[in-house]
């Protein structure tokens, strides 16, 4: 089975949705987070249904998105790097 790394900006991210969300409501937060750990869990399964980033134009890096946020990801030989989680609108760092 291939291999889920994760990034520490990828845990990072996490984190401050997390918080972000839990100032209106802690239930509703953890709640985010398990859906989409869940999410993330399921990449190596089918790692390639998630489309292409359009910024990047790369085979390699793909995203599903999960309530407006993008998970984008890194396909390597042996494992499935988790960049970064972002809300929607936001624009992508380089990776």
């Amino acid at each position: 089975m291939v291999k889920l790394i994760w990034s520490p900006e990828s845990i990072n991210d996490l984190e401050h949705i997390y918080e972000y969300i839990a100032q209106d409501s802690e239930y509703y937060a953890k709640l985010f987070m398990a859906k989409v750990i869940e999410t993330i869990e399921n990449i190596p399964d089918f790692p390639k249904s998630g489309r292409i980033v359009p910024e990047y134009e790369d085979e390699g890096i793909r995203e599903r998105i999960y309530k407006g946020y993008r998970i984008v990801y890194r396909l390597k030989k042996e494992s499935i790097a988790i960049v970064t989680v972002v809300q929607g609108a936001k624009l992508l760092p380089d990776i």
